[in-house]
């Protein structure tokens, strides 16, 4: 995901012929993983997590595909939307990975489980970028528009997530998880627990998806806009691929450490922290390119860098932390409905502030931006500080 993300902005604005553009396609990514998560959700309930999460590789692979026929011989802003709308179901199904895995850990280890997923995605922090330019120089020796390319090695690594899960996840994780919260709990596997809207009146849930909301939409509104930032500035292809890998470094590399502290101090501390380091970020963003500074191209560049990771970082933070405090006021027979249902409420945030972004910046660039990022910010942490006082 994060390799095919990372020229999308620009192939978006070049297809369709504006800047406006820009968050199109990125905002199709997030509605598909707004629509795919809670029906597939439900069906884990049903069927189990393995045939739901070898579906949502099946969609990332499909639509990957889609695009890279839309890049290289349709050249339609359209057809790239479809594709990314089913690469975005695909993520809407895979996002619940970190879920899957705690759920069959004993409740005072599934922070650090939940801590642990997120770090495996570091592999794809660091390669995915680093692959942009072998994937361009790929697709090209095919014949192909060299953006394609990243689309092209998507279909192989989404195909291969596709087979390891088919058949090698055994036994399914629902039956372990619901075996073992009964035991160490009681809960009649028979109950069906509550009705959604109860679920998500509960204080401990509502702060929970209300952390991966705000972090989700904030950390979306700068990063999906900073390539095509970059693009005005003249930074080249590979000074992008360098920031974005920053960014998914801190969205990822710390993630051993934030499970940690999220088990030692409590999610809700975690959750002010990463919200005032996201604050943070939002306001380093746009001074790289500040006029009065006078930076050299390398300082713009190593500063963006520095500025996404700590967005990535506050990302991070909102997300295992707010993750763990929700999954913590679910039961079992929830989780899997519940969990698509916030993957979708968190889908639909990101796919706002990838559609508002385009605008914003087209109107008042990256300033305008950033501005809002903060603004956002600012409330996660007035939301979660009350929470942490009212707790005592």
């Amino acid at each position: 995901m994060i390799l095919s993300f990372t020229l999308l902005p620009i192939i978006s604005a070049h297809l369709g012929g504006t800047d406006r553009a820009a968050g199109l396609p990125p905002t199709m990514m997030m509605l598909g993983r707004a629509v795919a998560a809670y029906p597939v959700g439900w069906l884990m309930d049903h069927i189990g997590r393995r045939l739901g999460l070898a579906l949502g590789y099946l969609f990332t692979a499909a639509g990957s595909v889609l695009c890279v026929l839309s890049i290289s011989m349709w050249e339609s802003l359209p057809w790239l939307c479809a594709g990314v709308l089913l690469m975005g179901m695909g993520r809407g199904v895979s996002e619940q990975a970190r879920f899957i895995a705690a759920e069959v850990y004993h409740p005072i280890k599934r922070a650090g489980v939940i801590g642990l997923i997120v770090f495996a995605g570091t592999i794809g922090a660091v390669g995915g970028p680093l692959l942009v330019a072998p994937s361009t120089w790929l697709a090209t020796s095919f014949g192909l528009h060299a953006h394609a390319g990243p689309y092209m090695v998507s279909v192989v690594l989404a195909t291969l997530a596709l087979m390891l899960t088919a058949l090698l996840l055994y036994p399914d994780p629902m039956k372990i998880g619901r075996t073992l919260s009964g035991a160490l709990s009681g809960v009649d596997e028979k109950n069906t627990g509550r009705k959604l809207w109860r679920i998500f009146i509960d204080r401990t849930v509502r702060l929970g998806v209300a952390a991966m909301i705000i972090g989700q939409f904030v950390m979306t509104l700068i990063m999906v806009i900073t390539p095509l930032h970059m693009n005005h500035h003249a930074h080249g292809e590979q000074a992008i691929s360098w920031v974005i890998m920053a960014h998914t470094l801190g969205m990822y590399g710390l993630s051993s450490l934030t499970s940690r502290l999220t088990d030692r101090l409590g999610p809700v501390l975690i959750i002010v922290v990463g919200a005032l380091i996201l604050g943070a970020s939002a306001v380093l963003t746009p001074i790289s390119n500040l006029d009065a500074l006078q930076l050299t191209r390398l300082e713009q560049v190593s500063m963006l860098a520095f500025s996404l990771f700590l967005l990535g970082l506050g990302w991070n933070f909102c997300f295992i932390a707010g993750s763990a405090l929700f999954f913590s006021g679910l039961l079992p027979v929830e989780r899997g409905r519940a969990q698509g249902a916030s993957e979708m409420m968190v889908a639909l945030a990101a796919g706002a502030g990838s559609l508002g972004t385009g605008a914003v910046f087209a109107e008042a660039g990256i300033v305008a931006v950033s501005a809002m990022g903060l603004a956002f910010s600012l409330v996660l942490i007035v939301a979660s500080v009350w929470r942490l006082f009212t707790m005592r």
